[in-house]
């Protein structure tokens, strides 16, 4: 069962562990007199992809990350009370598959014939170059502070260290010029772009971290505010990306010390030691615990076999074991995988990840007991319990293997009548519809819309348990339980609503798209 580079430290396990299910962790914190008035700032959000908004690998209509969506139950006013980066262009950054199927299928119509392979192939370049010229020498290509902090410091890609020394002022710096390579097309240093408009604001200049500008808006407090607290509900959702890339990239590569603190050299690692995890995570806990802010929620990290970017192929050796003996591109159907040719991990290394990701989130869960047995309302949000409960292929399609504390997630009404409803697979859809996946979208990574409304949802129960008001547009107090509007986000998720026409069950085009661009490649970038 173990793979033999796996590190010693790593506690392989042979069954899943059960979720966190009391945020609290069962640790109770006495009651604390805040002011009779809210803070200035009622929600921040610190983290990575699934903060920032990402979809179909870019970062586009980020009104619609989980962030904003909670904001918008909140009652709060998007672009003003809740404050975030924006992304326009041809399709945002670094590159919008979605955008790209769309543009392919009103180029070719929903089936690109072999004879047309060169026309889709040179449509794609050109639509490349769009992209391209949009954002390094077009209106996208100004690096120009904005007024204020944003509340969503989320930054996609971005692990610990990243979020402990990266600034706008560091960021600005790396991007250079540009270079306008027509064989490497692509927009250069994506992330950097990205991350500028996130950090960079007149109000708090170009030198401060995420976790150094949630603690500016700690401080902002005012008259008609709290006085101790400029921030009511912070979220924290970091760690994914210190051992997503071994399924992005399907490469395993084991941190080392100390390069896997070193922005230079960690980008050599895909999966960091439990025990270099660890020393990232207490630095973290030191910034969370500089900010003022009410309530701090902290997600745990998800295991990386549940997005369907690496789909598990042949038959389960042992049908009560919930991995599969390889995991490679979703697009590469059990027959026609190769394990000499393929890209490919296997079992035993997709098992040993994932043990080092339960040693991530007990030490996730270990920060916020603690800081809980300080009096402080911290409280943790498991997004692996939630996303191992959403499995399809690992546990609904092998009901052999599951655990004996597994429960089904139970979709909302609005979702569970669509149909098929959406599930946690490979998104796939033909001239007749949406076929399976619809809580992924088409990186194999990203939620869609709806997907990131379920996060928003559990999001929101948690913070409701801690006390916290929901409001009408109106201000009036949202009494009994505050539910996400799925209906509203059906009809923005133009997946759900609008499915591409040309995405058939075999991914090819996906496929293809990613043989001559790489996007998930750019994903980690």
């Amino acid at each position: 069962m173990r793979d033999p580079a796996t590190p010693r430290e790593v506690v392989v396990t042979s069954s899943a562990p059960e979720p966190f299910w009391d945020p609290t962790l069962g640790v109770e914190v006495a009651p604390r007199a805040f002011s009779a008035e809210l803070p200035r700032h009622r929600l921040v959000t610190v983290g990575d992809s699934l903060v920032h908004g990402m979809q179909s690998a870019a970062v586009y209509r980020t009104e619609l990350s989980c962030p904003a969506i909670v904001a918008h139950e909140l009652g709060l006013e998007l672009g003003s009370s809740f404050r975030f980066a924006r992304y326009g262009g041809p399709g945002g950054l670094p590159l919008n598959v979605e955008l790209l199927v769309r543009e392919l299928e009103r180029q070719f119509g929903t089936r690109i014939d072999w004879w047309e392979l060169a026309l889709a192939a040179f449509r794609v370049r050109g639509w490349l170059d769009e992209v391209e010229d949009y954002w390094e020498r077009g209106p996208g290509s100004g690096l120009l502070p904005v007024a204020r902090i944003n509340h969503n410091l989320g930054v996609y890609g971005w692990d610990l260290r990243n979020a402990l020394e990266l600034t706008a002022a560091r960021v600005a710096a790396r991007i250079g010029t540009p270079k306008d390579d027509p064989v490497a097309q692509g927009v250069e240093r994506a992330n950097e772009r990205a991350a500028f408009r996130v950090l960079a604001s007149v109000e708090g200049g170009m030198d401060l971290t995420p976790f150094g500008a949630a603690r500016a808006l700690g401080r902002d407090v005012g008259d008609g505010s709290d006085p101790d607290h400029g921030i009511e509900t912070l979220v924290v959702a970091l760690g994914a990306n210190n051992a997503l890339e071994t399924v992005v990239d399907l490469k395993v590569a084991w941190s080392a010390d100390p390069a896997y603190k070193d922005l230079a050299r960690k980008g050599a690692f895909t999966v960091w030691r439990p025990s270099h995890f660890a020393k990232e995570l207490a630095l973290v806990a030191a910034e969370v615990r500089g900010i003022a802010a009410r309530h701090v929620i902290w997600g745990t990290v998800p295991h990386v076999t549940i997005a369907p970017v690496a789909r598990g192929v042949s038959q389960k050796v042992r049908p009560a074991s919930r991995y599969y003996p390889y995991y490679t591109r979703p697009w590469i159907g059990d027959r026609d995988f190769d394990p000499r040719d393929d890209p490919h991990i296997t079992e035993q290394q997709a098992r040993a990840v994932d043990s080092a990701v339960d040693m991530y989130n007990d030490a996730i869960a270990k920060v916020v007991a603690d800081a809980r047995a300080d009096g402080l309302d911290w409280r943790l949000l498991d997004l692996a319990g939630l996303l191992d409960r959403l499995a399809s292929r690992r546990y609904l399609e092998s009901p052999a293997s599951l655990p004996d504390w597994w429960l089904p997630y139970r979709l909302p009404a609005e979702l569970a009548a669509l149909q098929p409803p959406p599930d946690s697979r490979f998104f796939s859809s033909n001239a007749s519809g949406r076929q399976a996946g619809g809580l992924f979208s088409l990186d194999g990574v990203h939620p869609t819309t709806v997907g990131y409304g379920i996060l928003a949802q559990e999001i929101m129960d948690v913070v409701r348990a801690a006390g916290v008001e929901f409001h009408h547009r109106d201000g009036r107090t949202r009494a009994g339980p505050v539910r996400v509007d799925f209906a509203r986000l059906i009809a923005l998720d133009t997946l759900i609503s609008d499915p591409p026409r040309s995405t058939d069950s075999s991914l090819k085009l996906i496929g293809w798209i990613d043989q001559h661009l790489g996007f998930l490649g750019r994903l980690i970038a």
